[in-house]
């Protein structure tokens, strides 16, 4: 294949091309002479791609397949990127949820987690959840610290990729202890869950490129989570809901008999914002987790539509229940129904039919009602409903591939298909799968979490004391205040 031919060829597609759009080329006589253009052009092409290169580790590799590699590592990368911005999200919509007295104490913690994950995750992190595939089925154990690790752009890229997620995962959990957690706690936990409890069940579902391990049981597809549900929102969740049980409510936040007392915002503005840099960097989340560039842009489109098809269901459906329930027309229950309907389809976005997406997202937002309501029954205080979202919402998520995952799409992502939803004729193992995998998330997460939180609060290391609390964690942890002037007692917010 010399560059000559590559040359003529291409050649030949413009001599083509230029008969193609003479003057009378646009009648439909000349369909034959374009359609013999765009065959050239395509020829050319084909050939210029086959070439064979050197340098830049992409010796003995065609054109093609080293272009192809250098696409996918920056749609992966600005994927990743993406995933990363949400960050953002989670800080203001978490500074705009708490109170005046504790916005800068939250974004310190949000600001803390980002640089504690990438440590934990360049440690013992990526280890524990990758590693070399094929090796254990419960745990990785290679590349500690990256030593011996590939030193290619897939492996960084793929890295990348891992720790925007580990970091999302550790974050959700913030805001569930938000105005009351000791910041030596959000720090063992944080670490915690970015080093050991996420990456075990990141290696669950392992992406390799040999296929990863064989399903447990056969006819199955294995655990379906295609970009998380389970693997990062229940864990992040789940050990959010346990934190929250044991820290306990804030302090009146319900009163003696059980009404619930609700607390003023700091920000509406920056709930709304930080809930649009999530769903924005939810793109990169769900279609960035194709992993691939070259044939994948067909499933990357189907993923963003039903991405969008059920966040926005899940907002408007939250938003219906509580004016329905008798609640006012705020935008709390709309920006919640919002992150409920993503963290839904999160699990099945690539698997499932754009109408079968407005159902899942609808369907989380009920669950998500239901899971808050429920919580607040029990006092079980978790001021940005962090719970309710990211472990009930991910829960269903993970069970919806069971009910909707079609043949046609789980072919098309996984480029097989054992199994799928019973509602498109699935045996049922699939469903039982899915049963599994929420099983066995909620066991590891909950378990974990529970010793986890229960050491500190043993050792008075896990919630501040009533003055602090009282005060406000920006003043009593030497931060200063999020709010402007001298005369905090004065604000209702401080007298909480």
């Amino acid at each position: 294949m010399s560059m000559a031919a590559a040359d003529g060829a291409l050649g030949a597609a413009a001599e083509a091309l230029g008969s193609a759009v003479g003057p009378a080329s646009a009648a439909a006589g000349d369909s034959e002479t374009a359609r013999t253009a765009y065959t050239a052009v395509a020829a050319g092409a084909r050939l210029l791609l086959q070439q064979s290169t050197t340098g830049n580790g992409t010796a003995g590799m065609t054109t093609g397949a080293a272009l192809d590699e250098q696409l996918t590592q920056l749609w992966v990368l600005q994927c990743a990127f993406l995933v990363f911005f949400m960050q953002c999200g989670f800080a203001l919509l978490e500074a705009g949820s708490v109170r005046h007295k504790n916005t800068r104490n939250i974004l310190l913690k949000n600001v803390f987690d980002a640089c504690v994950s990438t440590l934990a995750w360049w440690a013992v992190g990526y280890a524990f959840a990758v590693g070399q595939c094929g090796n254990s089925g419960f745990i990785g154990y290679h590349y500690f610290f990256s030593i011996g690790s590939p030193d290619t752009g897939s492996y960084w890229a793929l890295w990348f990729f891992g720790w925007a997620f580990s970091a999302t995962s550790a974050t959700v959990v913030s805001g569930a202890l938000a105005e009351r957690a000791q910041f030596r706690a959000y720090l063992l936990y944080t670490s915690c869950i970015s080093s050991f409890i996420y990456p075990v069940v990141a290696h669950w579902l392992p992406d390799c490129s040999t296929g990863g391990y064989q399903p447990l049981f056969s006819g199955t597809m294995g655990v379906m989570d295609f970009a998380g549900s389970g693997v990062v929102h229940m864990v992040g969740g789940g050990a959010a809901l346990v934190g929250a049980i044991l820290l306990g409510p804030r302090i009146g936040r319900f009163s003696q008999d059980g009404t619930v007392v609700e607390f003023c915002n700091a920000s509406p503005a920056n709930m709304a914002l930080g809930v649009f840099i999530l769903w924005l960097g939810w793109y990169g989340f769900n279609a960035g987790s194709t992993q691939c560039f070259f044939g994948c842009m067909p499933v990357a489109a189907q993923v963003a539509v039903n991405t969008t098809l059920a966040t926005g269901a899940g907002g408007l459906t939250c938003l219906f229940l509580a004016v329905f329930n008798g609640n006012p027309r705020d935008i709390g229950p709309l920006l919640n129904g919002i992150l409920a309907g993503a963290v839904s389809i999160t699990a099945n976005c690539a698997l499932v039919q754009s109408y079968a997406a407005v159902i899942i997202g609808a369907i989380g937002a009920c669950v998500y009602t239901a899971a808050s309501r429920l919580l607040l029954r029990l006092r079980v205080d978790d001021p940005v409903d962090a719970s309710p979202v990211h472990f009930f919402c991910g829960a269903w998520g993970l069970l919806a591939v069971g009910f909707f995952a079609t043949e046609t799409s789980t072919q098309r992502a996984y480029s097989y298909a054992n199994d799928w939803g019973v509602l498109y004729g699935g045996s049922g193992k699939q469903l039982g799968m899915q049963l599994l995998g929420i099983a066995c998330i909620t066991a590891w997460t909950c378990t974990l979490s529970l010793l986890l939180f229960a050491v500190l609060r043993k050792l008075g290391w896990l919630r501040v004391d009533k003055e602090a609390e009282q005060q406000g964690l920006d003043i009593t942890q030497g931060i200063g205040t999020g709010v402007r002037g001298s005369c905090l007692t004065c604000l209702p917010c401080f007298r909480d």
